[in-house]
């Protein structure tokens, strides 16, 4: 893949989320909508909330998706590659990335959040165990998903709106 369009680094930069549609198990697509921290080149991070996520399961069994920009114009739509990220200290970069990119919305409270990063930073940096405050922090890290999508396609630029959000099958979480 060549460098992306300025138009699109600039929206990945400036946006706090994308639309991804992945492949279920029964084959039929499914959109769902995340909060994502860009790497500035090529890979992106999904995460969210803590628990288990049926898109999550999906992604693990069929890596092909697409990943299709939300706020600002042009939209863009990208073919790309998932990746599950399962082990703790790749998880940990991951997720402490997802959650200062987080913070950065209009309207978050910043100050505590800026907070607990740093805390759960300087406590990894110095390899303290993860006892007290820190092992409450790290059982909700844990459990955030944490996917890794590599754009491998060349970028296309949309006329229109993204995809439509689609519902989880089972009624269970997203």
């Amino acid at each position: 893949m060549s460098e992306l369009p300025a138009a699109l680094q600039t929206i990945l930069r400036e946006s706090f989320s994308v639309r991804t549609t992945l492949i279920r198990r029964d084959g039929t697509p499914r959109t769902i909508e995340t909060t994502y921290y860009w790497d500035g080149a090529d890979r992106i991070v999904l995460s969210g909330y803590p628990g288990k996520r049926d898109w999550v399961a999906s992604i693990a069994r069929n890596s092909a998706v697409t990943v299709h920009t939300v706020e600002f114009k042009p939209g863009f739509d990208i073919q790309a590659t998932a990746r599950v990220v399962r082990e703790r200290d790749q998880r940990m970069q991951y997720v402490l990335k997802f959650i200062e990119r987080w913070t950065l919305r209009p309207g978050f409270p910043r100050r505590r959040f800026q907070f607990f990063l740093g805390s759960v930073r300087l406590n990894r940096s110095l390899r303290l165990p993860w006892w007290g405050p820190f092992y409450f922090a790290r059982k909700i890290l844990d459990q955030m998903p944490c996917v890794e999508i590599t754009l491998t396609g060349e970028p296309v630029m949309r006329q229109g709106e993204p995809p439509p959000l689609s519902e989880p099958r089972d009624g269970g979480p997203h």
